[in-house]
């Protein structure tokens, strides 16, 4: 499995990906994947099989704002390349992939970009039934966020401080 960078190329694919892994309500349409990918797609990492099909990616924008806000989603002109916390905005592994260890992989290359990059740390945030799995990844549980994103009332934002 490859990782790299997405361009505005991979929009179509990532959308269907995203639209897969999430409810609709939740998930990123075509015009906000367009968007994100114009405003940084150096923040946004493709792992592709070996026939160079897109089987999973990670997201995020970076921000000088401590917490994710839900307005991030949408409004990637909220991104600012200098600023010190990479947000993630979501994870998406086709079904026929997972169990592979691939969501690690996406993950760790978001978190040594954002090493690389001397940022102060990651934050996302993430269901109840996920708070143990980003635990196991290093993130602390700061407890439920104030986000409503996708109409979901009780996200949890989690950190990752270097």
């Amino acid at each position: 499995m490859k990782i790299r960078n997405a361009t505005l190329e991979d929009a179509v694919e990532l959308t269907r990906v995203e639209s897969i892994n999430f409810p609709a309500i939740e998930a990123a349409k075509l015009d906000t994947m367009k968007c994100r990918l114009n405003y940084y797609p150096n923040h946004f990492f493709v792992m592709e099989n070996s026939q160079g099909g897109i089987v999973g990616f990670i997201n995020g924008m970076v921000t000088n704002m401590k917490d994710l806000m839900d307005g991030m989603y949408t409004n990637a002109a909220m991104h600012d390349e200098k600023g010190e916390w990479q947000m993630i905005f979501g994870l998406s592994i086709l079904p026929g992939y997972r169990g592979n260890g691939y969501s690690k992989r996406l993950f760790n290359s978001m978190i040594e970009a954002a090493k690389q990059e001397h940022r102060k740390g990651v934050v996302l945030t993430c269901k109840e039934e996920l708070v143990a799995y980003y635990e196991k990844l290093g993130f602390k549980d700061e407890g439920k966020s104030n986000s409503k994103h996708g109409g979901v009332e009780q996200w949890h934002q989690m950190r990752l401080t270097f």
